[in-house]
């Protein structure tokens, strides 16, 4: 059955200018070197009620309409999205709140929230006709695009850093991808992927360095709100390495409010958490700058945390400040912590990065700034078994 599309230009993020461009064309960078973002008819939306939600399938693209589909395509999907929001009784009760929930990413396709971001990615790559697809990766997002990439029959290059954890090069193999492994960390992938891929004219779903990732990633503020009776929570705690997810639910706040579904209130605020051994958005966020610096030797235990410069960090820095949220770094002991905490409590498996989230959340809760009655969504991105490494014996 075709449904609407409100899928109408992309634009520049910063904004620079630059004229709207027209989405049945290849687009990545503008041309003034910044991210490009999706943008809807949101006077026509606002006729779509979220009603019409009621009897759809429980994945991301429920909300198709605001999504980069057109009405007579159809999307790459392995069933990703509306993932569970488990209140996690117990775990607050540690923490000393009333209201703690956890957004658990790990059962989507390939164990992480990188499903969504590549289904949205593949979706459109296909659509316009793009044959080979290339990613550099800290594993997580090579897994995922390898998986939507088999699934549409495109063919998928993947770059990974030589030292990335054995299951994440294998599972990207197992869907069929070639698979690079550089020296370095994933910016140097990123180089080397670029290097090999522009004289071939491959498709890059690099983070940010398309429009399409961030929309896939979006869905869970959508998600959240639905799952909240379309209300949104006070805070939400989210482990930031190209950040595309806290932009892309940032993003969506703003639509949800334009579109009528969410009244206009207090939006959550939006928490950045990395690694003491790959900081440069808390180094930015402390320092007052608008852009990150380069992070010399990023070292950490969450491979998707290492990412030492992002191209999206304004927008990041953005959100969180404009949320009036926090950005802090936490030491990898902590994340292994989290992550078995997370799991003893509530049975979740979380991967280090998930467990960043809590080892923040404590830090909050200890100075005062979130409250017993708040609502808090930790964004647990994946799940635990690439990771089990990580673990004591």
């Amino acid at each position: 059955m075709s449904r609407a599309s409100y899928f109408s230009h992309l634009e520049c993020s910063v904004p620079c200018g630059a004229a709207a461009l027209d989405p049945r064309g290849r687009h990545h960078l503008c041309t003034c070197g910044a991210p490009l973002l999706v943008r809807y008819d949101l006077d026509k939306a606002r006729a779509w009620p979220r009603e019409t939600l009621r009897d759809r399938e429980p994945t991301m693209w429920r909300y198709r309409e605001m999504l980069p589909l057109f009405p007579d395509e159809s999307p790459v999907t392995l069933g990703e999205g509306f993932t569970p929001l488990v209140h996690a009784q117990a775990l607050g009760a540690r923490a000393g709140l009333d209201w703690l929930y956890i957004k658990d990413e790990s059962p989507n396709p390939t164990n992480s929230f990188k499903a969504r971001g590549q289904s949205a990615a593949i979706t459109r790559a296909r659509g316009l006709g793009v044959t080979t697809v290339s990613v550099p990766s800290a594993g997580n997002a090579g897994n995922a695009m390898a998986a939507y990439a088999a699934r549409a029959g495109i063919h998928a290059k993947v770059f990974l850093p030589r030292d990335v954890k054995t299951p994440f090069a294998k599972e990207c193999r197992l869907y069929g991808a070639d698979v690079t492994l550089v020296d370095g960390l994933i910016t140097d992938a990123a180089r080397v992927a670029a290097e090999q891929g522009a004289p071939h004219g491959w498709y890059d779903v690099s983070t940010l360095k398309e429009p399409y990732r961030i929309e896939g990633k979006k869905t869970m503020a959508y998600e959240i709100a639905e799952q909240m009776n379309w209300m949104y929570p006070d805070w939400i705690i989210y482990p930031t390495g190209g950040g595309t997810g806290l932009v892309g639910m940032w993003k969506a706040f703003d639509e949800l409010e334009r579109i009528g579904w969410v009244s206009p209130q207090r939006r959550p605020r939006m928490v950045a958490v990395q690694a003491e051994g790959c900081a440069p958005i808390v180094r930015a966020f402390t320092e007052g700058t608008e852009k990150a610096a380069m992070w010399e030797g990023a070292r950490t235990v969450a491979d998707g945390l290492r990412v030492p410069r992002a191209i999206g960090d304004f927008l990041i820095l953005r959100a969180v400040r404009d949320s009036g949220g926090a950005a802090l770094a936490v030491s990898d002991q902590a994340m292994v912590d989290g992550m078995l905490t997370i799991g003893a409590c509530e049975g979740v498996s979380a991967a280090p990065e998930s467990g960043a989230t809590f080892a923040a959340l404590m830090v909050l809760v200890g100075s005062g700034a979130i409250k017993p009655h708040d609502r808090v969504v930790l964004l647990s991105t994946g799940g635990a078994l690439k990771y089990l490494d990580a673990l004591p014996t």
